[in-house]
């Protein structure tokens, strides 16, 4: 069936449920003012009105990035036509102008009681206070800077988003380069919070002879490697139409949920602001996601690029670190890792890697099948990679063809959709994207299981202060 060209413009309908919903976000942002600031309420109106701008701007400006070059062509759609591509960068300049605007709100009670006469006509001060104007430093320094470090960091990963999808960037110079981006996260890590210990599980403290390890500069290592695969691991889960904003998506959500936790218990948490500053940076990043995911869900009419992949990677990065549960987010990337982990005999060379390692598209029936790699009859693999792949095509988490003399054919490539379409066998696209965001959501809830249940089995109490039986 082939594939229309994208629209540039919105519809009727579009248009009118687009400007209502700006509408009502903007007068529920505006009513903020009245009462004492109100950042959640604001965060929550910033992220429709983000949503909006968005789907209305994709579209819109579709045919400017195809004229500069910034297209592709879907080889999962039979006479497919070229769409734009790197729509994740619109998606990220709406985010990043979002959390700018939202600056003052979080810290609008703060900015109200060091102004002088600004609604604080209750608070009774010495007159040499009064005679400086602004109680600076009664202000929260140290959040404003984290809040402001996180936007640097974000900007960085988005220029080199926008730079990889203009010019090709090879993996190998720009796998480090998402390192760079987070060194302002780790120096105000550093600065305001500075804590490098884990604790240690109950069956080790005896050994050990203590509860808190302290890992000294390695944890700052830890959270340097951790901002370079975060980005990378998105990035590399990706191929099909909407996979790479759905699985984004599932995670913010899993996050927002965990976030929650910390805000509905009985009692006020130390937790909280930590997790205030969570869901301040992901509730914008849901709604210009959730618009992209509706032009880049099957049948795609734009590309997100590897711009969004490396910017929500980011997002996913800043809160952790800053919220200080970056422990817990990569319990919700265990498809990631695993794909990672899966990916690295191509990924370091051991075996062939083609330049995409999409599924691949069979025309005649319409789905997606296992991609291959193929090999030679005088190019085989070395006997103990032969011998590896052998035993996982045993195992099925691979596909494996032999010739009539018993030498190797192809191998299916190392990518965990085309393992689920080994498992699964042949099937439509926006099915195979369902399951993978399907498994995504499954692993991440069991992961927050694992993180605020099961590890009360080797850990005295969660953070959650839910203590343990044993």
């Amino acid at each position: 069936m082939p594939t229309t060209v994208p629209s540039t413009q919105l519809s009727r309908t579009e248009t009118l449920y687009l400007s209502g919903l700006a509408l009502v976000s903007i007068a529920i942002f505006v009513r903020t003012f009245d009462g004492e600031g109100e950042p959640l309420v604001a965060s929550l109106a910033l992220s429709v009105f983000g949503f909006t701008v968005t789907y209305a701007l994709i579209p819109r400006l579709g045919n400017i990035f195809m004229k500069a070059g910034l297209k592709g062509r879907d080889l999962s759609k039979v006479n497919s036509h070229d769409i734009p591509e790197c729509m994740g960068a619109i998606c990220a300049v709406v985010y990043l102008l979002l959390i700018i605007i939202f600056i003052p709100f979080p810290f609008y009670k703060d900015i109200v009681v060091a102004t002088s006469g600004g609604g604080n006509r209750d608070v009774v001060m010495n007159v040499e206070f009064v005679q400086q104007g602004r109680l600076l430093h009664k202000f929260p320094h140290s959040k404003l800077a984290s809040y402001l470090s996180a936007i640097i960091a974000l900007q960085s990963i988005t220029l080199l988003g926008i730079g990889d999808d203009l010019f090709d960037i090879r993996w190998r110079h720009k796998f480090f380069i998402p390192a760079f981006a987070s060194i302002p996260l780790l120096v105000i890590y550093f600065i305001d919070f500075g804590v490098t210990s884990i604790v240690l599980p109950t069956f080790l403290q005896p050994y050990v002879g203590r509860e808190l390890f302290d890992l000294g500069s390695l944890y700052y290592l830890y959270m340097s490697a951790f901002s370079i695969f975060s980005p990378n691991s998105i990035n590399i889960l990706a191929g099909i139409n909407g996979i790479e904003v759905s699985q984004s998506i599932v995670i913010a959500l899993l996050l927002v949920f965990n976030d929650a936790l910390y805000l509905l218990t009985p009692y006020p948490h130390p937790a909280t602001d930590s997790h205030l500053f969570s869901l301040y940076f992901l509730l914008p990043f849901l709604g210009v996601s959730f618009a992209l995911l509706i032009h880049n869900w099957y049948p795609a009419r734009v590309f997100c690029g590897d711009t969004y992949c490396y910017f929500a990677g980011m997002v996913f990065v800043v809160v952790s670190i800053l919220g200080h549960f970056s422990k817990t987010l990569i319990l919700l990337l265990v498809p990631q890792i695993f794909n990672f982990v899966y990916s690295t005999p191509q990924l370091f060379g051991l075996i062939p890697c083609p330049r995409h390692r999409l599924p691949h598209f069979n025309a005649r029936t319409g789905l997606l099948e296992p991609s291959v790699t193929k090999w030679e009859k005088d190019k085989q693999p070395r006997p103990i990679i032969e011998q590896a792949l052998r035993l996982l095509a045993q195992i099925k988490l691979l596909n494996l063809k032999e010739d009539e003399e018993g030498r190797i054919e192809e191998t299916s490539n190392f990518t965990v959709l085309n393992l689920w379409l080994v498992w699964r066998g042949p099937m439509r696209e926006d099915k195979l994207a369902i399951e993978i965001t399907a498994m995504q959501a499954l692993l991440g809830l069991f992961g927050l299981f694992v993180r605020h249940r099961l590890a009360l089995l080797i850990f005295r109490e969660d953070n959650l202060n839910i203590t343990s039986a044993v």
